[in-house]
This record gives structure tokens, C-alpha cells and sequence, in this order.
């Protein structure tokens, strides 16, 4: 039976080796980019108010349309629902920052995003400090802090200087790389929606996608409302799935903050 196996080992071989023909996959690198973001807490250890997220493979952010800011043409406080794939309200967000913030320094603008559940305890907090958003200072790009519970960092996302493609990291709470965010070169949106993929780092496969879902004609004229879609594995860390969320509030300020965005 080995004199008969070995050509057939031998074929198996010289294919290999051929151009064109797959690269053996390494399980141990395979299963090292992926248990980095896999869950790896038992409920008990989960962050309070966290649990939910176990559950969700996707997550619906509908930013609420004020009226004052329609009529008068100011910036306000923005205020957003977090939503199921059923549209069940989880977790309600409120944007903290000055006037001189908002009407100002717009898009770059500085907050704390709290993140409360149905009972009004806040369970997610994100910070972006004032930082720039321009390819002369790459040492100086756009980050926030997301910590849940409040005072307690689970994650960070920060943006990564490219000339041509929006670029950003995942990192978890001890500031490792755990996944990649590449959104496409041109995110006006015009008349459809806007994807931006969730990568491993080694960028062999797309796990997820964070996506900009257009809202119509009207609504882009004359509001700048957003509605976001993460869609992410199911058994992703819940800390990440967190991180995510504050990924999709950087992506609506950086990209989407204009009323004339989404055309």
C-alpha cells in the first residue's frame, strides 16, 4: 500500500509547488489571528450590560433627528438609538461636548459618547479627544478610548495614515492590534451605501463590515441623520463588539457629518 500512495503524494507535491496553486494554510497562524477577537470571557467576567451582546451578530445605530437643528441650521447634541436586528431599542447614546465643539470644530470635534441600557445605567463610554484628521500629521490621526464599565478601557480604535483608503485598528484593552477597518476610496455614498470592512490583521479574510446605510434623497438634503449597520460573528469578544460601536461613531463624525454627505 506505501509503493502505491507515494506517487500519488508525489502529484500532490510538484502541485504545490506549481504558480498559481494555493498557499498551504498555516493552522497556527490561522488560529492565532482568530482567537484574538473570538470570545473568551464567561458570562460571569462580561462587563455589567454587556451580556446582551453576546447574542447579536448584527447592530443598528439610528441617529435621532432634532428638530432645532433642522430649523436653525446649529449643531446639537447628537443623540442615537443602538437597536437589535428586530429593531429593539438595547442601549440609548447621548454626545457630550461644548457649543465652540459642535459648531466649530465639527467633524474633528472632541466628545464623550454615554451609552446607557433600557434602565438608564450608562454601560459604555467613548472618548475622542481633539486630534487631526489630515495626511501631513501622521503621528497625530484620530483615535478614541471606549470603557465599559465607565473608568475601565475594553478598547481603542485608531485611525492608521494611508494616502488613498480610510484606515483604522482595533485594539484591545492592553493597546494589542486585534482587527483592521479599510473603507473604500470614495465614501460620498451616492445613492447607496457605504461599507467599510472589518479585517483580520493578516487581511486574508473579512470577518464583518460596519456600513453607512443611505437614507434617501430628502434626508440627505436637508438633515445629517445617519444610520449605521455593524455586522460582526456572533462569538466576537463582546468587548470588541463595544469597540465597534464607538468605531461606527468615529466613522459618522469623520465621514458622514455633513448634511450633503450622503448624496
Amino acid at each position: 500500500m506505501a509503493s502505491q500512495d507515494a506517487p500519488s503524494q508525489i502529484q500532490k507535491t510538484v502541485q504545490d509547488l506549481l504558480p498559481g496553486s494555493p498557499e498551504p494554510l498555516d493552522q497556527s497562524k490561522s488560529s492565532e489571528t482568530t482567537t484574538a477577537w473570538k470570545q473568551a470571557h464567561p458570562p460571569s467576567s462580561l462587563p455589567p450590560g454587556l451580556e446582551y451582546l453576546r447574542q447579536l451578530d448584527q447592530i443598528i445605530i439610528h441617529q435621532q433627528v432634532e428638530l432645532l437643528q433642522v430649523i436653525l441650521g446649529t449643531e446639537t447634541c447628537s443623540k442615537y438609538e443602538i437597536k437589535n436586528r428586530m429593531g429593539q431599542r438595547v442601549y440609548f447614546a447621548v454626545e457630550e461636548n461644548g457649543f465652540f465643539d459642535r459648531n466649530f470644530c465639527s467633524p474633528l470635534r472632541a466628545f464623550t459618547m454615554r451609552i446607557t441600557d433600557n434602565t438608564g445605567r450608562e454601560v459604555i463610554t467613548v472618548n475622542r479627544p481633539l486630534r487631526c484628521n489630515s495626511c501631513w500629521f501622521p503621528c497625530y490621526l484620530q483615535e478614541v478610548e471606549v470603557q465599559s464599565p465607565p473608568g475601565t478601557t475594553v478598547g481603542y480604535v485608531v485611525q492608521k495614515w494611508d494616502p488613498l483608503l480610510p484606515k483604522f485598528t482595533i485594539r484591545n484593552e492592553s493597546n494589542e492590534d486585534v482587527l483592521k477597518i479599510i473603507g473604500p476610496y470614495a465614501t460620498c455614498g451616492c445613492f447607496g451605501d457605504v461599507d467599510f470592512e472589518v479585517k483580520s490583521l493578516n487581511d486574508m479574510s473579512t470577518i464583518g463590515k460596519i456600513s453607512k446605510y443611505w437614507s434617501g434623497f430628502v434626508n440627505n438634503i436637508f438633515t445629517n441623520t445617519a444610520n449605521f449597520g455593524i455586522q460582526v460573528p456572533v462569538d466576537l469578544d463582546v468587548k470588541i463588539k463595544a469597540v465597534m460601536i464607538g468605531a461606527c461613531f468615529l466613522l459618522d463624525l469623520m465621514f458622514f457629518e455633513n448634511s450633503l454627505d450622503g448624496l
